[in-house]
């Protein structure tokens, strides 16, 4: 398949309500989204990057010049006989995960289209039922904290995780079990933490979580093996798996019991294929996180999710948790905490060129 015209979008979307984390707050999302056509297809991907370098080193900016100058250069015009040449043909470029993810996930889309297969099928998925978890940011209050969890329970999600940092972090947790009881429950640090905090840490082991998610450095394997032999709470990494080498390395030093894939930080859907694979031969469960993604990303983590190793509820949780207005028709809507996926072609949801358009700050194409 020849790709014959590429565009990129800078979409920015305002946030229902802001989200708080050891990072900072957010207002709204902004992210690049990707067409990629060939064949009379059009496929699209999302790089769901922050404007800002906290979560990782990638940005918004840094992500559309990557694509402009590097990427889409590399791609367009060229006969993409299948996904391993396209990710050759990307492989000139060190790095720059969520790009190169925002591109590959362009390709799948076409790709299912082609095919006239649904994307969670030719991923080798196993289950059309897939079950949402909700985050939820660091709040003023803890009674506000407490309000959100009861709206969101209410709505019938799976698994609520709650973002902590030094200072809100045993308080919030002992606050959330005694009112609700043993709901399925963890909490992600974004790397807030230190060895130095290890009383705090431990102290959080009679709550009976799920898993404590990234404590420590966002680089760092050596020292959360240190930690996860003092922890009861399995611990998951998160930003310290960058990828498939440091997935074996965690896995080699026992740096973790759980890991959170994200396609976009791990080096795309096709790295996150092979993470899953060998956590599911180590028997270690993994999960798909969210990076507040609009509905295209959102779908695409919905097909990853149906792949068997993928035990824990994703953040893949509905459209209007975050947004007034999403980008693709229908929007994705769980229904208490669940959704069934499409045996439609492609990944179940359409995306609307003119909403993408409205929500656009800037766009580029570039024909062959």
């Amino acid at each position: 398949m020849k790709i014959e015209k590429i565009e990129i979008h800078h979409v920015s979307i305002p946030l229902k309500h802001f989200f708080e984390t050891s990072f900072g707050r957010e207002d709204h999302g902004e992210h690049i989204i990707v067409k990629l056509s060939g064949d009379g297809l059009h496929g699209y991907g999302e790089s769901a990057v922050s404007p800002d370098p906290s979560y990782c080193y990638e940005t918004t900016e840094t992500v559309w010049h990557v694509m402009k100058d590097f990427l889409i250069p590399a791609v367009l015009g060229r006969e993409i006989d299948g996904i391993e040449t396209l990710l050759k043909t990307m492989s000139k470029v060190r790095g720059h995960h969520f790009a190169k993810c925002g591109i590959e996930g362009a390709y799948w889309h076409l790709h299912s289209l082609k095919e006239g297969q649904p994307l969670h099928r030719i991923w080798g998925g196993t289950r059309t039922k897939i079950q949402s978890g909700v985050s939820i940011g660091i709040q003023d209050s803890v009674e506000e904290l407490l309000e959100r969890i009861t709206g969101f329970l209410d709505q019938g999600y799976k698994r609520i995780k709650i973002k902590i940092k030094p200072g809100w972090d045993v308080v919030p947790v002992e606050a959330v079990r005694k009112k609700f009881g043993d709901i399925p429950l963890m909490v992600d640090a974004n790397a807030a933490y230190t060895l130095n905090d290890l009383g705090i840490l431990q102290s959080l082991d009679e709550f009976d979580l799920t898993m404590i998610e990234q404590p420590l450095h966002f680089a760092d394997l050596t020292e959360h093996a240190v930690l996860q032999k003092q922890l009861k709470t399995p611990i998951c990494l998160d930003e310290s798996i960058s990828g498939v080498r440091t997935a074996n390395a965690a896995l080699a030093l026992g740096s973790c019991k759980i890991i959170n894939i994200k396609p976009g930080r791990v080096g795309g859907y096709m790295a996150a294929r092979e993470i899953h694979d060998i956590c599911k031969i180590a028997e270690i469960p993994v999960w798909c996180g969210g990076m507040l993604e609009f509905g295209i990303g959102r779908a695409l983590n919905l097909a990853i999710c149906s792949l068997p190793n993928f035990i824990f509820p994703g953040d893949v949780s509905s459209s209007d948790r975050y947004f007034d207005e999403d980008i693709i028709t229908p929007p994705v809507e769980f229904t208490d905490g669940e959704l069934l996926l499409s045996e439609e072609p492609g990944f179940g949801f359409k995306p609307d060129d003119a909403l993408i358009e409205k929500y656009s700050i800037r766009s580029l194409q570039f024909k062959n």
